[in-house]
């Protein structure tokens, strides 16, 4: 039978309490700060806003506040996920808990299930639409660009296995809008110099994945999507060529249910982009949001959100009727770094251990596009990691490094 869990010893999780570490920074001083930014760009009552303020004071040293039961869909499943934790400090229980009990205890505070003034409304909202606007250059090449690939795919009839390899590279770049791939198409924008992005790659797996996914009869593939603004519309345009090429028949986005993680991407945050799109003066920007709109109007675009990925839990305890549901894909492609860490049960596995060893519980082969921004790796060779060390100290957790890896499923026995 297949594995349900991963073949090897789960190491440690990884804790807010490992002094000096990426982990600790993040409890003590990064959720302090997104909490009180919280208030600062919202008009909450005076109310919420202490509450806000006492959950920020508490994180660097204090104890798990107590949820209170906010009507949401997952009160019940919360009150299980606290129970093993009661009476611990936020630096002492595993980091995954802690930040994701963290983004539900903001909604808890802000009201956000209840009915009333502050029903839906997402506390991030405005880091999530600034993060469009800062970006229209960007947004404008790349519609260009994934347009004229579709141009020249209806001309020749294949799909472009380089074009889908520098739409990956873009899905897993997406949130660096600055990046030096705009500097590929000034000159000839039909060549994309793939070479000059490999250099902050761990792993790439690019080429192997493309095989597979223009060889595939069937395709119908899940994504499960990282973050809202410019990194959603490089995934939507990834979306759109796959779909358009035919190299995809059918695409489920697997979508957070509610705010968390500042700015990850709900349901409303691909209308909110598309809606964004189709208003542009842009004519190439427009015609990616036109088409995305008819896939989801056709159903081969189809928006999926389920309360599994706002929980604790590891990838491996994911409940049996959304494992059913992934498992008719060709391909499981997951986004950033988060997912990633969800993947590895956010433990402290070797750098160097066999990722298919650790993700084998997955019913269908698997790509992650994720750039590193927390000290959970696994898959890289061992003179990989001894030279972007020596490189870069900070290269687990700044965002500058990337991994393209693909895992084909074992065979179901």
């Amino acid at each position: 039978m297949k594995s349900q869990i991963p073949k090897l010893t789960l190491p440690a999780p990884l804790v807010g309490s490992e002094v000096g570490t990426f982990t600790e920074f993040t409890v003590t001083q990064r959720m302090p700060r997104i909490a009180r930014r919280a208030i600062a760009e919202n008009n909450f009552s005076p109310n919420i806003n202490e509450s806000l303020e006492n959950l920020a004071s508490q994180l660097s040293s204090g104890y798990l506040l107590p949820f209170v039961d906010d009507t949401g869909a997952d009160v019940a499943a919360w009150e299980k996920y606290l129970k093993p934790y009661k009476e611990q400090r936020w630096i002492d229980v595993p980091w995954f808990f802690a930040e994701t009990y963290f983004y539900r205890l903001i909604l808890n505070i802000t009201n956000y299930f209840r009915p009333g003034e502050w029903q839906g409304v997402d506390p991030f909202q405005l880091q999530k639409s600034q993060g469009l606007k800062t970006s229209l250059d960007a947004i404008i090449t790349l519609c260009t660009q994934v347009t004229q690939w579709l141009d020249d795919f209806h001309q020749k009839g294949q799909a472009n296995q380089t074009a889908l390899i520098a739409l990956l590279y873009f899905a897993l770049w997406g949130n660096r809008v600055d990046l030096s791939l705009w500097s590929a198409f000034e000159s000839d924008r039909s060549n994309f110099d793939i070479e000059s992005q490999q250099a902050h790659i761990l792993v790439d797996d690019a080429a192997q994945a493309t095989e597979l996914l223009i060889s595939d009869e069937s395709k119908c593939m899940d994504f499960v999507v990282d973050n809202a603004g410019f990194e959603l519309i490089c995934d939507l345009c990834l979306v759109d060529y796959l779909l358009g090429s035919g190299t995809a028949n059918q695409i489920k986005l697997h979508l957070k249910p509610h705010p968390t993680f500042v700015s990850d991407a709900m349901i409303k945050d691909v209308h909110d982009t598309t809606d964004f799109l189709a208003a542009s003066s842009h004519q190439k920007v427009a015609a990616v949001a036109e088409r995305l709109q008819a896939y989801i109007a056709s159903g081969q675009l189809v928006l999926c959100e389920d309360y599994f990925w706002t929980s604790p839990l590891a990838f491996w305890e994911i409940p049996e009727s959304l494992k059913q549901k992934l498992s008719v894909a060709n391909l499981l492609i997951i986004k950033g770094d988060a997912n990633y860490r969800r993947l590895l049960g956010d433990r402290h596995w070797d750098f160097t251990t066999n990722l298919a060893d650790i993700v084998c519980y997955l019913p269908v082969p698997m790509l992650a596009l994720r750039t590193l921004k927390s000290e959970v790796a696994a898959g890289l060779k061992a003179e990989v990691v001894k030279e972007v060390a020596k490189s870069d100290s900070d290269w687990l957790t700044n965002g500058q490094w990337g991994v393209v890896q693909f895992v084909e499923s074992e065979v179901n026995y």
